[in-house]
């Protein structure tokens, strides 16, 4: 009976080959179904000269079209009742608005006497996004009053007054609904010149 013939050495190093093969194949497959794969949206490059892609969309958050969409939200959460929604998305129109009128009154003065054009295109939406700031201040007020919360609906107001001024038709409203909390006990507007004189 013949003995088994002895197996042949396998040198250490072969080992070590398949060990690294197998680290580095996985990552190579995953790299090419990456790169490989369609419709993927690539890493903007900054120094590529031809990226003209804008940085805000027409869906950003961050534009007047981003803070009505969170109104229009706010509106239909007030329509089924559900109040706390309605307060979160009417914050978040505030804050919109708050930063866009901001935002545009900087890049108003930052061209002011150097593109008078541009300086007032920059003026006219930071007067728009702050009356829709307003206005959505206005909505939710109206919100805690329907919550029973007068706390949190007279600040509000008291800003939209000091913001608006009392004679515009919103600053007349805030005030109106202070009236009907009791905070203010004298009505305005009371007829005749009152209102321009109280300007004074």
């Amino acid at each position: 009976m013949k003995s088994a013939a002895p197996i042949p050495s396998i040198p250490f190093y072969f080992f070590s080959i398949i060990a690294a093969l197998s680290l580095l194949l996985p990552a190579y497959a995953q790299k090419r179904v990456l790169t490989n794969t369609p419709n993927q949206a690539q890493p903007i490059d900054p120094n590529n000269p031809n990226n003209l892609r804008p940085a805000v969309q027409n869906n950003s958050i961050l534009s007047l079209e981003g803070g009505k969409r969170l109104m229009a939200e706010a509106s239909q959460a007030i329509n089924s009742q559900n109040y706390d929604l309605a307060v979160k998305k009417l914050q978040e129109a505030r804050l919109v608005f708050n930063q866009l009128s901001n935002f545009y009154q900087d890049l108003n003065s930052s061209f002011s006497g150097i593109d008078n054009r541009v300086a007032d295109a920059q003026r006219k939406k930071a007067l728009e996004s702050a009356q829709m700031r307003d206005e959505a201040t206005y909505q939710l007020a109206l919100v805690h009053r329907a919550q029973n919360k007068p706390e949190l609906a007279v600040p509000l107001l008291v800003q939209i007054i000091k913001s608006q001024n009392p004679t515009r038709d919103l600053g007349k409203k805030a005030y109106q609904q202070l009236l009907e909390l009791g905070f203010v006990d004298a009505p305005f507007p009371r007829g005749g010149n009152s209102a321009s004189s109280s300007q004074k």
